[in-house]
């Protein structure tokens, strides 16, 4: 475990090549940008970095997100975004042989990448589908969710077809706040047919590998707000990784994260990424960061010293917490080491 002291290190950024961002919580909620993200991102590109989105929405298209994010003010072609249904696509290759019917739950986005990769996409159980792809759409019906449940009535083990959900992320940020997401759209099907989607995006590591291989990137970071599909991702792609508190997951979960969740940095906005960042002391059962300080005593967290960042006490938190091994129900946690004073659109 690396040693922390008052003393501030390296920048999140130094030597990164490339820096990948979630979408929706990190970019923009909705139609519009998140605070400091678009001055962020665009800093970190004028300082030499390439900018690179891996998302689990499947509604739009590469090309839609693309010219979403230029009218934000950043500058990203479709070859940028990497999308959850380009990874579905790729997997579907793997089960079903090209020119096949596939029975599509969601919108463009995955529309075209299955048509681009050949095959011929149904919104009907009745023409008999080869493979059931879902991924979310704002205007996904009951109907649509029906069909799903039609077409995979017979376990894919007693000669039933594929099922592949882009992703399954429970919620999505939105303009007016948080909305259901994929994940739940995807668990009423399941609730339906008893069965499991196989999952292409996030948190899976192939996304994110191919990802790496697109920008051939030597040192990415990765930019989440969620930490059971970017930070875990990343993670297992052996990926340095930040959680932005910007979007989904907020400082409770942060301090609850399990091992294999843990990001590198923990971040309040894109503007953390500029600041050197503290490294944290850890002597005996106190763990310091910036000026903060919190000790482990027994099952109890102790405040020592609040510090003058909010984002600093966060940091020696969650620390100290994931130090120990456990779970953090196994802690009586004061409530101002949680207590939520940053941004979420």
């Amino acid at each position: 475990m690396a040693l922390f002291s008052k003393k501030a290190g390296p920048t999140p950024l130094d030597g990164v090549d490339v820096v990948f961002a979630d979408l929706d919580g990190i970019v923009y909620a909705g139609p519009g940008a998140i605070p400091h993200a678009i001055d962020g991102l665009n800093r970190a590109e004028a300082e030499g970095r390439r900018l690179g989105y891996i998302t689990n929405n499947a509604s739009r298209t590469d090309v839609s997100v693309a010219a979403h994010l230029t009218d934000l003010g950043l500058h990203a072609g479709a070859d940028d975004i990497v999308t959850s249904p380009q990874a579905a696509v790729r997997l579907l290759g793997e089960k079903v042989p090209t020119g096949s019917t596939i029975l599509v739950v969601g919108g463009e986005g995955l529309v075209v990448e299955l048509e681009k990769a050949g095959y011929v996409v149904t919104r009907s159980s009745q023409d008999e589908p080869a493979a059931v792809v879902q991924g979310f759409n704002p205007d996904v019906a009951w109907t649509d969710l029906a069909e799903a449940a039609f077409a995979l009535a017979t376990p894919e083990d007693e000669g039933g077809i594929p099922w592949i959900a882009t992703n399954t992320d429970w919620t999505i940020p939105r303009d007016r706040g948080v909305a259901p997401g994929n994940g739940t759209l995807v668990s009423a099907v399941h609730t339906a047919v008893g069965r499991l989607a196989t999952v292409a995006g996030k948190p899976q590591a192939p996304i994110f590998h191919a990802a790496v291989s697109r920008f051939d990137a030597s040192k990415p970071l990765m930019l989440g707000d969620r930490l059971d599909t970017d930070i875990q991702g990343a993670c297992a792609a052996e990926m340095d990784s930040a959680i932005v508190l910007t979007g989904i997951d907020r400082p409770k979960h942060v301090l609850a994260a399990l091992p294999h969740q843990q990001p590198t940095y923990i971040l309040g906005d894109l503007r953390d990424l500029f600041d050197p960042y503290p490294t944290v002391r850890q002597r005996s059962d106190v763990t310091t960061v910036g000026d903060a300080k919190v000790r482990i005593d027994g099952p109890r967290v102790e405040i020592l010293a609040e510090g003058s960042k909010d984002i600093d006490l966060l940091r020696a938190g969650a620390h100290a917490i994931w130090a120990t091994g456990r779970q953090i129900f196994g802690f009586d946690v004061p409530e101002r080491l949680y207590r939520d004073t940053f941004h979420r659109q």
